[in-house]
């Protein structure tokens, strides 16, 4: 670790320094001075982040501490990033009697840029339950984001290197109960107030900053406006608009969904109509299984309900109709010996699991039904409208009728978590 060697009196004063009358006059200023200026506030950031990591602090529990730690810059193909770890409260509303957890947040400025003072734009990931993309090049929307801003990815907290709520993590909390208290600390306001923390401690100044929401993320970006509007010059939404107000907006939201599922199902089997009988198929070979289904590589059971919950990102992801169609066509091993039984291929069932499983992202299943929820509850709500469709969705009766199996969509989440409840 770096330490600094000056006088406390010293420290203190450069902390601070007051850089009102050197901001009134930027506009005054040349370009080449207007950078100078901005590299010396950088400098004066970083060495607040290090007196910050150079006084020693201690959470309830007596273990050691900082609250903010800043790593050195590094690279990537036309970027330099920055990492950058928080300690927040758990509990905004209780800080002082609030265990303590980790935010991690990636500072990107595009290379050629580093003394450009730019404003700062916050992105949020979409999810919930999701952390923010890894960059390993200078692409895509961070590419045209850096052209100009000081771009900030936070993990959201539960996720990424944000003190991460994996399955296991979370079965440190012994009772349902006491989980679900916990997990009410991992919803859009709590993200807003960390944002909130991240904000004052590295934009230079703690002057506001723009705010992109993917998603779940523009939830979040919805919900900041209204409990910090202070910190924000503008925010930017990606079709994330959140119930704003009493009650819950989950069932039509949901009722809409089926019916763009439909029309999602009917563009695939128009792309690939040859999946029309593979899928039938395999639908028919899971329910005539004993158990209503074939083992998976983890324990669990494919069953043809099981199977429908692929459209989740087969039907609503970049290149998802290919994906689920390639997919398809390894459904079944070959018959190597004349006479052995036909059975579904280990490569389909892998992938399957890799598809649908929440293992690395627990928050999401658990969630994001509760998203669209206003002081209300969803009262199992994707189950309950999945029940008005039946007659669509019903993937054993299509396949003896002879229709196309529809797959199902975001929805299915919470279909999964029902149908366990059931089990």
């Amino acid at each position: 670790m770096l330490k600094i060697h000056a006088p406390p009196i010293l420290i203190k004063a450069l902390l601070s320094f007051d850089l009102s009358f050197s901001s009134s006059i930027s506009a005054t200023l040349s370009p080449l001075q207007s950078a100078r200026l901005h590299r010396f506030r950088l400098r004066r950031t970083s060495i607040r982040a290090l007196v910050t990591m150079s006084v020693p602090k201690s959470d309830s529990t007596g273990q050691s501490m900082t609250e903010h730690v800043a790593g050195n810059w590094y690279s990537v193909p036309g970027l330099r990033l920055r990492d950058h770890r928080f300690m927040v409260p758990l509990d905004y509303k209780n800080r002082e009697a609030s265990s303590k957890i980790s935010i991690f947040a990636r500072e990107i400025v595009a290379v050629g840029r580093e003394e450009q003072p730019m404003p700062y734009l916050l992105y949020l990931q979409g999810g919930p339950g999701f952390e923010c993309p890894r960059p390993t090049e200078a692409s895509g929307w961070i590419l045209k984001a850096c052209e100009e801003f000081w771009v900030v990815l936070m993990d959201q907290r539960g996720t990424g290197l944000s003190t991460p709520l994996t399955p296991s993590s979370m079965q440190q909390i012994k009772s349902a109960p006491k989980l679900a208290d916990y997990l009410t600390h991992f919803r859009a306001d709590s993200i807003v107030n960390d944002a909130e923390f991240i904000r004052v401690r590295l934009v230079p100044e703690a002057r506001p900053w723009s705010v992109l929401g993917q998603s779940y993320g523009g939830f979040c970006g919805v919900t900041y406006l209204s409990f910090a509007p202070q910190g924000l010059k503008q925010v930017l939404l990606t079709g994330g608009i959140p119930p704003i107000g009493d009650g819950c907006t989950a069932d039509s939201v949901y009722r809409a969904c089926f019916e763009q599922i439909i029309h999602q199902n009917e563009k695939y089997y128009k792309r690939f109509p040859q999946d029309i009988e593979i899928v039938r198929d395999v639908v028919t070979f899971l329910a005539e299984s004993e158990a209503g289904g074939v083992p998976l590589p983890s324990g669990g059971i494919l069953t043809p309900r099981g199977l429908q919950f692929l459209g989740l990102s087969g039907l609503g992801s970049s290149a998802g109709f290919e994906r689920l169609h390639y997919m398809f066509e390894r459904a079944w091993d070959p018959i190597l010996v004349p006479g052995a039984p036909k059975q579904i291929s280990s490569y389909f069932l892998n992938t399957y699991e890799n598809w649908v499983s929440f293992d690395t992202n627990p928050l999401y299943a658990i969630l994001h039904e509760s998203i669209y929820c206003q002081g209300a509850s969803s009262r199992w709500s994707a189950h309950r409208v999945r029940a008005d469709h039946e007659s669509k969705f019903n993937a054993i009766k299509a396949a003896k009728e002879g229709r196309p199996v529809l797959f199902t969509g975001e929805l299915k989440a919470w279909q999964l978590l029902r149908d366990i409840e059931d089990i």
